[in-house]
């Protein structure tokens, strides 16, 4: 019998036992789902190679040395740029980008550098590319790579930050849009 929050199995809610028999990951995609999130876009290459993802997976790791650990799906067109680039800028966006989160999620279908488009860019110290107006961009250039599962944890150490005017962050759970501050 799996304890579930202290509790056996019988005792939980109906739903875990919907969810222990779909699909791999689907309880814990349920899951993680309820957990807000800071919106950010992950860019990487230059030129025609440019591409990116948005995720709500960046963090910073360590301050001293300064890290930036940042979780892609190994079918994302960004993990093989990034893996090859060995570089990638977090773009921590603020409320007003949804739209720029909408691309780069490939709503729309669009792809590779088609995403840039209807916003400003500008490169930073590792070629990435940096948001006009998002909250914060920060510089990595590739540390270290732990692939594991569908995913790659992608260690950046930080070459540079760039600080955009304070304001509302863009956030997600649920399947929706929020924001905070």
């Amino acid at each position: 019998m799996t304890a579930i929050a202290g509790r056996a199995e019988t005792d939980a809610p109906a739903l875990i036992g919907a969810v222990r028999n779909a699909e791999p990951g689907a309880g814990l995609r349920l899951a993680m789902r309820r957990l807000v999130g800071g919106v950010s876009v992950v860019t990487a290459g230059r030129g025609d190679e440019r591409t990116g993802a948005t995720v709500t997976s960046a963090q910073s790791l360590s301050l001293d040395p300064e890290t930036m650990v940042v979780s892609i799906n190994k079918t994302s067109s960004t993990w093989p740029v990034i893996a090859r680039s060995r570089a990638f800028c977090v773009n921590i966006l603020a409320a007003e980008q949804q739209a720029v989160a909408d691309r780069f999620a490939g709503r729309g279908g669009l792809k590779g550098a088609a995403r840039y488009e209807g916003a400003s860019w500008y490169e930073l110290v590792t070629g990435s590319a940096a948001l006009h107006g998002a909250l914060a961009a920060i510089d990595c250039e590739v540390a270290t790579i732990v692939e594991h599962g569908s995913h790659a944890l992608i260690l950046g150490a930080v070459r540079a930050v760039v600080l955009g005017e304070p304001g509302a962050a863009l956030v997600y759970a649920d399947g929706r849009y929020g924001t905070h501050g």
